[in-house]
């Protein structure tokens, strides 16, 4: 396995578009659609931080052998690293308060795989995976330097349902286990009934 490549357990999921990629400006058909989510996890854990930082280090050095270090500092300083604090956005967003992030894309052409707690494959239409759930997942951080700039980045690999959070923006739809079976019902209510 690639040196820059970590695997995030028990993060929470912020921002997924996971089901049907999307382009950065819909307008721009040149672009490439793409899959995209933020993933936090808690400032205290700094095994994962530290995973996260070596990664970067370790794509900076390939992309840029002998300079990756000063490469990830300076980057880091610009904000064009795909790990933030996720502090600066904790006025706008809920759940970013005292956590790190991590901005993690794929192309449609490469979509992360969707799993559910027993690696079973989850379609792209799944309700499991939503915005304030707990997920694993796998990123592979790359450095970008090209005629958009340097960066690194994070590509997202896969997703793998954790366990159930408050939905971030809103509340997810309920679940048929929320439900008792209706039983004895003789008339079908009609409008009046409600009049």
């Amino acid at each position: 396995m690639s040196k820059s490549i970590v695997m995030l357990k028990n993060v929470r999921l912020a921002f997924p578009v996971l089901k049907e990629a999307e382009r950065f400006d819909p307008s721009n058909l040149k672009q490439e659609a793409r899959y995209s989510a933020n993933l936090l996890f808690s400032k205290e854990n700094d095994a994962l931080y530290k995973q996260c930082t070596a990664a970067m280090l370790a794509a900076a050095e390939a992309k840029w052998p002998g300079k990756g270090a000063a490469a990830v500092k300076q980057l880091s300083a610009g904000l064009k690293v795909a790990l933030a604090d996720g502090d600066l956005k904790a006025d706008k967003y809920d759940g970013f308060d005292g956590t790190w992030s991590i901005s993690a894309h794929a192309k449609e052409s490469t979509p992360p795989r969707l799993l559910d707690r027993d690696k079973t494959e989850l379609p792209r239409t799944t309700s499991k995976i939503y915005a304030g759930c707990y997920v694993n997942a796998s990123i592979e951080f790359w450095a970008q330097d090209n005629q958009f700039g340097k960066r690194i980045n994070a590509q997202l690999r896969g997703v793998q349902f954790a366990a159930d959070g408050d939905a971030f923006g809103g509340a997810r739809a309920a679940g048929a286990d929320e439900f008792d079976v209706v039983e004895g019902v003789d008339e079908v209510a009609g409008d009046d009934d409600f009049a």
